[in-house]
């Protein structure tokens, strides 16, 4: 018996591990079968930029063509004008072969180009200005409690600075924005300080009259 154990023993096969190269077969549509998602380690993640302090009103965009031996070379002119609504204000120019590179280059111009305003308590203007750029003629005046009346350019520039209650007048015939724009931004600049306000002191009367003496 105990051969005939051991030649049935020999003769027994032996099962077959399972072959680690044979891939595994997906059904479409199933996720029970899909392997584990592997994240990219290669790729960098995405920083978001830090946001600016200003913000930025495109006033203007030409499209000039420059004809020469070789052809027409076109290129693009942007005029913009930034600003942090606190009385901090600039208008820059840029000039590229795409609008994109020519607003980059505005907006690093107007930064540069910005001024700080004097304003009031309430951010309006302290007295009336006017000023005068090549063919552009503005004038500025203070308008407590009305708002901002005031169009084109002006406007814009007023909204981004942040101020508040002014009657702003085109008084040149020419309606070219980036006149308007440095017109504006040179009156401005010559508004002075608000001067602090002084506390008179009045005497107080007093209410009891005094009578007359009784003999």
């Amino acid at each position: 018996m105990s051969d005939l154990q051991t030649t049935q023993q020999k003769t027994t096969p032996v099962a077959s591990a399972p072959s680690t190269d044979s891939k595994p077969s997906y059904t479409r549509g199933s996720d029970s079968t899909r392997p584990p998602f592997r994240k990219n380690k290669r790729r960098p993640e995405r920083r978001e930029r830090p946001r600016s302090e200003f913000e930025q009103k495109i006033l203007s965009i030409r499209r000039v063509t420059r004809v020469a031996a070789g052809g027409g070379k076109v290129t693009f002119s942007v005029a913009i004008v930034v600003g942090d609504k606190k009385g901090k204000i600039g208008v820059g120019t840029g000039k590229a072969g795409d609008t994109s590179l020519a607003i980059d280059k505005a907006v690093r111009v107007a930064k540069k180009n910005a001024v700080k305003l004097n304003t009031t308590v309430d951010m309006s203007i302290p007295h009336e200005v006017s000023a005068k750029y090549c063919s552009g003629r503005v004038k500025i005046m203070p308008a407590s409690g009305r708002g901002i009346i005031a169009g084109s350019a002006i406007r814009d520039i007023i909204i981004l600075a942040g101020l508040k209650d002014i009657n702003a007048k085109i008084l040149s015939g020419s309606k070219n924005k980036l006149n308007i724009a440095q017109a504006t931004i040179k009156a401005l600049k010559t508004l002075k300080k608000p001067r602090a306000s002084r506390k008179t002191s009045t005497p107080v009367k007093d209410s009891a009259e005094k009578l007359p003496a009784t003999k």
